[in-house]
């Protein structure tokens, strides 16, 4: 059966030079949009009812449904959709829960969010953009629907190797049992075999520790990691144990900027300028041994005025010496956990206008698409990698065999 359309294209033509708006609310495509889309189910019930009938089924049309549609720039309006007797049609153009036309809004909803919108100024940004409101429940629902990827992505499996991986954690206040806490959010970051960056993972704590970070370690394993050859951690306390319980061959490097940081701390203003030109002789000698005099040096210039900053180098300088044993090109991706402060970087841009979050959901929704949009640009491998990663397998002779393709 033929459905008429009841569209005057010079009528509309008419109303466009009079001024009227074609898109948004009350504009002149949402008539035809809503008889387009009737006579497509029109046709669909005809073809589902005919093809019972063919099949011996008795069944007939009975009346309509009607909700409420949003489209994608045509504004909104009510379609009637057919119903069968049986109840056994299935609209395929606008299914029976569908409430927009195309995916467009709820696209722009997750592009927004994704870059740090609150749900306020999304529904304004929304109604501008469509003339259609937007609760800020829906602009909720609609976010949750990534939740399922999020736990699909947290679960994933991983590589059975990364030549580096930084670790570290960023802090933030998420409701708790009626009041607002600070939780650590662990950031895995990790270079894969192709050179490129890759955050392997996200987890939420109420303290950063050494205990928790071993579940961690234990979750990577658990997803496939078999080898790291160099993790890059701040100076937590028992940190390097962690990581050499579950990755036993992996070489461990304190952050250097860290350490520096926490010694500046404890030293008077006054001398913090001197102090400082005497450490950079420490981490920047060409070797191992020049930086170990220059330490013996700094002991014996500052060690009875800062005792507690000299013991930290001294207590650390295993793990914080690793880098000099490399040359320059792994010394500069190694000595810092720089790189993954970046990410977090990221991650505070998108959260500095929220303040707090209502639960742990939240928050992790919404870092996950910072980190879907920060990996956008993680197109192109570390520099040198080609080089980088022949030097590795000299130092960690027959560590890359196994998973190299030559």
């Amino acid at each position: 059966m033929e459905e008429r359309i009841d569209f005057n294209f010079n009528e509309v033509l008419k109303e466009f030079r009079n001024g009227k708006k074609l898109t948004g609310k009350d504009g002149l495509l949402a008539p035809l949009i809503k008889q387009l889309t009737e006579a497509a189910l029109e046709a669909e019930i005809e073809s589902h009812i005919a093809d019972d009938v063919l099949s011996g089924k008795k069944n007939r049309r009975n009346g309509y449904n009607k909700k409420r549609i949003k489209g994608s720039s045509e504004g909104s309006f009510e379609l009637e959709t057919p119903r069968d007797r049986n109840g056994t049609f299935e609209p395929q153009i606008v299914k029976k829960h569908q409430t927009t036309i195309s995916d467009e809004i709820e696209e722009k909803i997750l592009s927004m969010y994704g870059h740090g919108m609150s749900y306020r100024d999304i529904s304004s940004h929304i109604e501008d953009i469509y003339q259609v409101s937007i609760s800020t429940a829906t602009i909720s629902a609609v976010t949750d629907k990534i939740i399922s990827k999020v736990k699909e992505w947290q679960a994933r499996p991983l590589e059975p190797i990364y030549p580096f991986v930084w670790l570290d954690a960023i802090h933030y206040k998420i409701k708790d049992g009626g009041k607002y806490i600070s939780k650590a959010v662990y950031t895995i970051l990790g270079v894969r075999l192709d050179g490129k960056k890759e955050v392997l993972g996200l987890y939420l704590s109420e303290n950063e520790g050494a205990n928790f970070w071993l579940s961690v370690l234990t979750d990577l394993q658990a997803r496939g990691v078999e080898d790291i050859l160099i993790a890059s951690v701040d100076g937590l306390k028992g940190f390097p144990e962690a990581i050499n319980a579950i990755f036993p061959k992996a070489e461990v490097q304190l952050c250097i900027v860290h350490q520096i940081r926490n010694s500046i701390k404890y030293v008077a203003s006054k001398d913090q300028k001197e102090f400082a030109k005497d450490l950079k002789l420490i981490y920047q000698a060409p070797t191992k041994e020049l930086a170990e005099e220059e330490l013996l040096k700094l002991d014996e210039k500052w060690g009875k005025k800062y005792p507690l900053v000299i013991n930290s180098w001294q207590s650390k300088w295993e793990n914080l010496s690793v880098y000099f044993k490399y040359p320059e090109d792994i010394r500069r991706i190694i000595y810092t956990t720089n790189i993954i402060e970046s990410v977090h970087r990221q991650f505070r841009k998108l959260t500095k206008t929220k303040g707090a979050f209502p639960n742990e959901t939240a928050l992790t929704k919404l870092l996950y698409l910072g980190i879907k949009n920060a990996s956008k640009k993680w197109t192109m491998p570390i520099r040198n990698w080609s080089l980088t990663l022949s030097q590795l397998a000299i130092f960690f002779e027959g560590r890359l065999d196994t998973y190299l393709k030559v």
